[in-house]
């Protein structure tokens, strides 16, 4: 054995290469895009509205999880190929229990803020009545909450920000994985422009609000994305249902409305980014050891 060279160990636990990561977001996207939208591409043939009780709810409820599905492949693959946890991961700590409500509350306050600002300026008034007709229709205020966790915080976080951010994160900075993620988050949901009963088909795809929804996956992809870093999926989990389930309780439509809650959201993240510490990672790094060297890097 030349002096140059040095043995290095096995060990039980590999780091990720970079294709390996490559090859992780894809076969997630892949997962992720494949399950849900042909999921909802039943729902639309189906017709009818999604809601509880029709033949368009299963699959229209099924398709929430394609990126909960990515995720879990994922991590089973890297159990199998004995990897450590991706370096930008945040693993759970029991200070997330503290985080997780305090951050949900601010990103809900967010949407209100927006909606009494909206309507002190003239747009839509904030009613109630349609909130308890829309609990009533899920089956009463529990099964409305439950609702709300499961379709979409609970199905969606652990894969675009448990699986897909830590592993864009070694080559990206956060706010181009929010451009980046929020574009995708964006396309990810056009097929439910097409499903009746859904937020996005009331929207309409080709409208002010539809197309204020999908830039606002960006400021909320990034929102997210800071809740992550503090205290990590749970929290993620937490200010998405908050998000989601405020705007829908506010009937929140108009695209006035929709823009100012952009803007708060952006308040919050640079709020939460000013404050923040550095978010801790999945991983120790080891200590570096003496790496073998080539003839042409001695």
């Amino acid at each position: 054995m030349s002096p140059s060279q040095t043995t290095v160990p096995a060990h039980s636990e590999n780091p990720a290469t970079p294709a390996r990561r490559r090859g992780d977001l894809i076969l997630f996207l892949v997962i992720a895009f494949g399950m849900s939208w042909a999921c909802w591409g039943t729902a639309i043939g189906l017709g009818g509205p999604a809601t509880p009780g029709t033949p368009t709810y299963t699959p229209f409820l099924l398709g929430a999880f394609g990126p909960l599905a990515g995720a879990l492949v994922i991590r089973i693959r890297r159990r199998r190929r004995r990897e450590p946890v991706p370096e930008h991961a945040v693993r759970f700590r029991p200070a997330a229990l503290l985080w997780a409500p305090l951050l949900m509350v601010a990103a809900s306050g967010a949407v209100l803020g927006a909606a009494v600002i909206g309507h002190a300026a003239g747009d839509t008034a904030l009613s109630w009545s349609d909130s308890r007709d829309v609990m009533q229709d899920m089956g009463g205020p529990a099964a409305f909450l439950v609702s709300m966790i499961i379709s979409g915080p609970l199905s969606e976080e652990p894969g675009w920000r448990g699986t897909a951010y830590p592993r864009m994160r070694a080559t990206m900075g956060r706010f181009r994985i929010a451009l980046v993620l929020g574009v995708i988050w964006a396309v990810w949901h056009l097929p439910l422009f097409f499903v009746d009963g859904t937020v996005q088909h009331d929207l309409g795809l080709a409208t002010p609000g539809g197309v204020l929804f999908a830039a606002g996956n960006i400021p909320m992809a990034m929102l997210v994305t800071c809740a992550y870093d503090r205290a990590g999926v749970l929290a993620s989990i937490a200010v998405h249902f908050a998000v989601n389930t405020t705007m829908i309780l506010l009937d929140v439509h108009t695209p006035a409305t929709q823009a100012l809650i952009m803007g708060c959201q952006i308040v919050l993240i640079a709020v939460l980014l000013l404050t923040g510490r550095r978010p801790a990672t999945g991983t120790t790094p080891a200590a570096p050891a003496h790496p073998a060297r080539t003839p042409a890097q001695v």
